[in-house]
């Protein structure tokens, strides 16, 4: 029974993590780019150049974090549930 609760308390800490790095900084590094926002590539002398934007994360660099997109999905979903019509105030 202690390695049960072990892992549930191990559990919750990781997601408590993982809800404060998604409270704190909700955007990541693009993983297709790493945070460039493009892709690197070499010219016929073997110096890196500059490639075309990263279509993935539109040239910004950066991605919204899932736990932050699961999270705005639902604030979406609540406010448009319990929104009161105007005339009803």
């Amino acid at each position: 029974m202690t390695s049960a609760l072990l892992a549930i308390a191990l559990m919750l800490a990781i997601t408590l993590c993982y809800v404060s790095v998604c409270a704190v900084s909700p955007f990541g590094d693009c993983r297709r780019c790493r945070g460039m926002g493009h892709q690197l590539t070499t010219d016929r002398k073997g110096r890196p150049k500059r490639g075309k934007d990263c279509r993935r994360c539109h040239a910004t660099g950066k991605r919204i974090r899932t736990g932050r997109r699961l999270y705005n999905c639902w604030a979406r979903i609540y406010r448009a549930g319990t929104d009161t019509p105007e005339g009803s105030r």
